[in-house]
């Protein structure tokens, strides 16, 4: 059975030896450095939940390729009933650990390459889907994770890839030998890339001509000779290594820069090669099933954000407070219509002609859009219903100093009879999924920009229909 458990998925990363670097210094153990731990951590829980009681069955189905029992973070939609669990173990996930599982990116990419090496072949002839579908029973066999490594750099934004200055600000072949190609270049926001077993590269724009160079798709494994993986800054980060005011310890995300300086890619592992046309519609894909994933972890951290503000109501003693009420039904409805929205995108998905199943793009960049805005309310709704100790609790250190310590227990009481360390634990939650930055920010700018899905939406939309709908009842006709 191709299904790990969590400390076989721990196992198998401490086989692999990444290049990883963090705050100037090279990181040896990445597996069990507290600030990488964490985001280990949330991945882990794609492999701890397939040994749940409760979530077993959601998070595992059998492979077409291999006739075995899978998890369903290696599968391509092969039905809308696929599509739609997509969506219900994102937001199992979303609840679970209260953060970004980091997983679904890889998965999304698997669904991409899956559609669009079909559509190449059929053009050119060439052996992209093969390749590919020798790659996916690879994954699906040994139970891996990957990483989706499509945001280059992009350098000048007036600039296209090939214009400039410095090319290099997007990742390109700077050569080819009878191993495979060679590639440069760089790639930001790489979530989870140290958590992951591959990293699999996609386009991150459309490119037209002149553009062949940087028209790539392809996998390496993620301790690849000359990657390397640097990781960012994070609001919260230092808490993790000093070990005190995590809010929550156990789950957390971080986000690498990946660096690609000069990588041999076997040719077994090229996906595309300079086929330039099929770049837009390589990364149109992608960010369409990302924005669908969005809709089910999203509605899920809402999950996680409710129940802390009716904790916090529990703690502080405003159980019965209407205003307080009524904030989390609005929450409630946040998570609901984003659900909803990804649903719809996952129930309207078509057949494509490789046997996939792909969502509608128009509703997944609605459900984007709408998470857009909603988790930021959400956010203040919960830290409204908190309280002002979001802000400036004492520290863990505090109340654990034999002078102070009891002074600040007393004063920092809550509702009668709740003992003063939930409070002080469930107000350190909150604070932690307020301010992680490198979940907050994926909220908004997660899987393309806010004007990408608005344009998403316009390009995909039928726009004629609507139109002609409008001509029909004021009685026009062309």
């Amino acid at each position: 059975m191709a299904i790990k458990t969590f400390e076989e998925y721990l196992k198998s990363l401490r086989k692999l030896k990444p290049t990883v670097y963090m705050f100037g210094e090279k990181i040896e153990n990445p597996v069990d450095h507290p600030r990488i731990r964490a985001g280990i951590n949330a991945t882990g829980a794609t492999y701890e939940l397939t040994q749940h009681e409760r979530y077993k069955n959601l998070m595992m189905t059998m492979s077409p390729l291999t006739g075995e029992l899978i998890n369903r973070f290696t599968l391509p939609p092969q039905s809308i009933e696929d599509l739609v669990m997509r969506v219900k173990v994102n937001r199992a996930l979303g609840g679970y650990v209260g953060t970004c599982h980091q997983r679904c990116t890889g998965l999304d990419c698997l669904c991409s390459l899956s559609i669009v090496t079909y559509d190449i072949d059929k053009k050119y002839g060439t052996q992209y889907y093969n390749r590919f579908n020798e790659f996916l029973k690879y994954m699906q066999k040994n139970d891996l994770t990957a990483n989706a490594s499509v945001t280059d750099v992009k350098g000048d934004r007036n600039l296209g890839p090939h214009e400039q200055p410095d090319k290099d600000m997007y990742l390109r072949v700077v050569d080819q030998t009878k191993e495979g190609i060679i590639v440069r270049g760089a790639k930001a926001h790489q979530t989870g890339s140290v958590s992951c077993h591959e990293v699999i590269v996609l386009p991150t724009r459309a490119m037209g001509k002149g553009d062949e160079d940087y028209a790539l798709a392809f996998a390496v494994p993620s301790d690849t000779k000359n990657l390397i993986h640097v990781v960012g800054r994070n609001s919260m980060d230092t808490r993790e290594i000093e070990g005190v005011d995590c809010g929550n310890i156990r789950y957390s995300k971080y986000c690498p820069t990946l660096i690609f300086d000069e990588v041999l890619v076997p040719w077994d592992r090229v996906f595309m090669f300079r086929e330039v046309e099929f770049a837009g519609e390589m990364v149109n894909r992608f960010s369409a099933f990302h924005r669908q994933s969005h809709g089910g972890c999203k509605s899920g951290k809402i999950d996680a954000m409710t129940g802390a503000a009716l904790m916090m109501m529990e703690y502080n003693g405003t159980s019965k407070v209407s205003h307080h009420k009524e904030k989390v039904i609005n929450m409630i409805h946040m998570a609901e219509t984003l659900y909803g929205c990804s649903l719809a995108a996952s129930y309207e998905g078509k057949k494509e002609p490789s046997g996939t199943y792909f969502i509608d793009p128009v509703l997944a960049n609605a459900s984007k859009i709408h998470e857009g805005k909603e988790m930021a309310e959400a956010t203040r709704q919960m830290i409204d219903i908190a309280g002002g100790f979001v802000a400036d609790l004492p520290s863990d250190r505090d109340f654990e100093n034999p002078e102070i310590g009891e002074l600040l227990k007393k004063y920092l009481k809550g509702a009668t009879g709740i003992p003063v360390e939930k409070r002080i634990k469930m107000l350190r939650l909150v604070e932690k999924m307020a301010m992680e930055s490198a979940d907050t920010i994926s909220d908004i700018h997660g899987g393309g920009s806010p004007a990408a899905h608005r344009l998403t939406i316009f390009r995909e939309s039928d726009i004629d229909y609507k139109k002609n709908c409008a001509k029909r009842l004021a009685c026009i006709e062309d």
